[in-house]
């Protein structure tokens, strides 16, 4: 039997509800959030997620942000430090300080400013596939 402590089923599901800021809300001020925020809309703001950081494609956060992992397909104006991993996808759109453990970038996403990556790995960059000639 475990000796951790025994949690109600509230605290439980608090804990596990995330922050959601839909499609056409703005937010203007600070936000703090315990758990996960998935952003739809708009954020002029800092902020400070204690879980994942999901920005939708079309979504804006303009502010510095701390987040424990995030995963970007809209766009971030100000600067973003991620304890873990930080995902840009195709549409994402980053200007601003970007701190984070493991830095994925998809091809089309645009980051702007100064890179640092906080694990001991070394960084490869991507490069393009070799053309290759048709056989004859």
């Amino acid at each position: 039997m475990s000796d951790a402590p025994k949690r109600s089923a509230s605290e439980r599901n608090n804990a596990a509800s995330p922050t959601v800021i839909p499609e056409g809300a703005q937010v203007h001020g600070d936000v703090r959030a315990p758990g996960a925020v998935m952003l739809s809309g708009t954020v002029r703001g800092d902020g400070d997620v204690g879980g994942r950081l999901s920005i939708a494609k079309g979504a804006s956060w303009e502010g510095m942000v701390k987040a424990r992992e995030a995963v970007i397909a809209g766009s971030v104006i100000g600067g973003l430090v991620v304890e873990g991993k930080l995902e840009a996808g195709p549409q994402a759109v980053i200007r601003g300080h970007v701190s984070a453990k493991v830095l994925a970038i998809a091809d089309g996403a645009v980051v702007e400013g100064d890179i640092t990556i906080t694990s001991d790995a070394s960084i490869v960059p991507l490069e393009a596939e070799p053309e290759q000639t048709p056989a004859a």
